[in-house]
């Protein structure tokens, strides 16, 4: 299904040169540029949402990111896969 929408010659060249620049048809940038908005309302709600988190709250995601990103929050100890057929080591 297509409809028309009513917007100013101007406009129209400015979003037809957009799309050729991107190698996209008309229809297909109106759809990335909604897409792009959308995308920018999400960001827009989280960084409210994060903004009106408590600070113990911020404070514990924090001590939990680090521990994920250390790699060693499990307490468990390397396992050794030397003896795996193909294991070319770390």
């Amino acid at each position: 299904m297509t409809t028309t929408i009513k917007v100013s010659n101007e406009l129209r060249d400015r979003l037809k040169a957009q799309a050729a620049g991107h190698g996209r048809t008309l229809g297909q940038h109106l759809a990335s540029l909604a897409d792009h908005e959308d995308r920018e309302a999400r960001f827009a709600r989280l960084r409210r949402q994060i903004a009106a988190t408590p600070p113990e709250e911020m404070e514990r995601y924090r001590e939990e990111s680090r521990a994920w990103l250390s790699g060693g929050f499990d307490g468990l100890p390397d396992e050794d896969f030397s003896d795996w057929p193909g294991y070319a080591g770390p």
